[in-house]
């Protein structure tokens, strides 16, 4: 039995048309997404530094997007709907003086080689004993030996892979009641390194207390003559002494002072919300962070600003398009808060005040997805989850994935990047929050990518995978879809799950 030309013809168009359909809307989200980000990270948006008219021009088009999906404000705060503020505190390392006696002798050394910072607006400790401390000493154990006094300890014995992290080991000292520490920089950072990286500004919340601790840094110059007064010997000899030995007094006191400049800066979050059917189930969040750095370069460098394409240009996107499907789809049991933090790049502070002062109990969040440098690979690639093993959300992505035929990468490497997120605030107040996404997948790329545009002028929208950044979108639809389902995912479970 034949058919005739026409009923083929009817045939195919009707084999055709979903297809050509979904390509359409594929395309259509693909090109929503480069306009974002090519928005987002213009030269008009100026690196969207907080506090500057870069911070104006995006919230003001995150906000007009947001309205025009359909969104209501989510701070549920009448005299600041939709716009949250946040206080920062910035702090410039301003001066700093160190001196040494042996008795009542000075001890005179070459101050180009000290450096002394706190982390307070002034610090000074006034004549304290020195005291040299292995590497491996436990400064539990020698808590009483470490109060009121200086330690020393040497550089070239923290086997740390970053600045940041080898500083910590003296915060730890700090933290176990010593009145400072002065870091000897006999290993492979030279105190110009230092200083370059600790006189950048450093931010807080208003109204934080920063402690004013005291680090000071010195040479191993500066070292060896201090050494020399207190007839303590040599660099050398201290370096093959036992790691772990009791801490050794110097017999030599220590002046240090240092002092901060202090700016405040008023920033905000932008909160958003679409309703769910029903109150007192919870709610599901959608986080990403607005701000980036501004301008990152001088002249004569020919590009100036940092743009943030993938970081985090490409957040803002995701959940913009997520929260657009969302809110035109049937309604879901419980609230969904959008979320666009600032501050990230400064210490997670946006998050931090959203979780310290938030618009519902943050108990009541049953899951949290933030979305931060996105469009690092293409479409199809799989899944990594940032924060696995740690919440209890795993099951349920699992879930999502399956059904939605995704791979999950096997392991938890992406957890590397956990506490850089915003994610680790809302899970240190034991609100289970992940990044689920395929940027983080594939480790060439994203290790290229760190290397060559991550917080540089190179990080810009023609450089984005932005089909990637569409699977994306339909993961956090899918991820939200389910966590929002109160038939799935009782408000109950979850809070028993933390």
């Amino acid at each position: 039995m034949g058919f005739r030309h026409g009923t083929i013809a009817t045939a195919l168009l009707a084999l055709t048309a979903p297809v050509s359909a979904q390509a359409a809307a594929d395309a259509a989200l693909i090109g929503a997404l480069r306009g974002h980000v090519e928005t987002l990270a213009s030269d008009a948006f100026g690196g969207r530094e907080p506090g500057t008219d870069g911070e104006t021009q995006t919230l003001r088009y995150l906000a007009r997007q947001w309205f025009d999906i359909g969104l209501t404000s989510g701070t549920n705060d009448p005299a600041n709907p939709w716009f949250a503020p946040v206080d920062l505190v910035e702090r410039v390392p301003l001066a700093s003086s160190a001196s040494f006696f042996h008795g009542r002798r000075p001890v005179v050394v070459d101050q180009a080689g000290v450096f002394v910072v706190t982390s307070g607006l002034r610090s000074l400790i006034e004549a304290a004993p020195l005291v040299l401390i292995g590497a491996d000493t436990d400064p539990a154990v020698s808590r009483t030996e470490l109060a009121g006094r200086i330690v020393v300890i040497l550089d070239s014995q923290t086997t740390a892979a970053t600045p940041e992290a080898a500083d910590d080991r003296a915060g730890h000292l700090l933290d176990a009641g010593a009145a400072g520490v002065i870091t000897v920089l006999d290993g492979a950072r030279r105190i110009a390194d230092v200083i370059a990286r600790r006189t950048r500004p450093g931010y807080a919340l208003a109204g934080q207390k920063l402690g004013g601790d005291v680090q000071a840094y010195v040479t191993a110059a500066v070292a060896q003559a201090l050494f020399d007064a207190a007839g303590a010997g040599t660099l050398a000899d201290l370096r093959r002494a036992a790691p772990g030995a009791a801490p050794r007094a110097l017999s030599m006191t220590a002046t240090l002072e240092a002092t901060s400049r202090e700016t405040r800066i008023r920033t905000h979050n932008l909160i958003a919300k679409i309703a769910g059917r029903g109150r007192g189930r919870g709610a599901v969040a959608l986080v990403a962070h607005w701000d980036h750095f501004g301008r990152c370069a001088d002249p004569p460098a020919e590009h100036p600003v940092c743009k943030g394409a993938v970081d985090n240009a490409s957040g803002l996107a995701v959940i913009t398009e997520a929260a657009r499907i969302l809110a035109k789809g049937r309604a879901l049991d419980r609230d969904v808060y959008v979320l666009a933090t600032t501050g990230e790049e400064l210490g997670l502070l946006g998050a931090r005040a959203f979780a310290e002062n938030p618009p519902v109990p943050l108990d009541s969040l049953v899951a949290v997805f933030n979305v931060d440098s996105t469009g690092l690979v293409g479409a199809g690639v799989p899944v990594s989850v940032i924060g696995r093993g740690m919440t209890s959300l795993d099951d349920g992505i699992a879930a999502v994935l399956k059904a939605s035929r995704r791979r999950q990468v096997a392991g938890d490497a992406a957890n590397d990047f956990v506490r850089r997120q915003d994610g680790w605030v809302f899970i240190q107040h034991d609100v289970p929050a992940v990044m689920v996404s395929s940027a983080y997948s594939d480790p060439d790329r994203l290790n290229r990518f760190m290397d060559e545009r991550y917080h540089r002028p190179a990080d810009v929208p023609a450089l984005v995978e932005y089909d990637g950044m569409a699977d994306d979108v339909a993961l956090q639809v899918d991820l939200v879809r389910y966590f929002a389902d109160a038939r799935r995912v009782s408000a109950e479970r979850a809070k028993k799950d933390r």
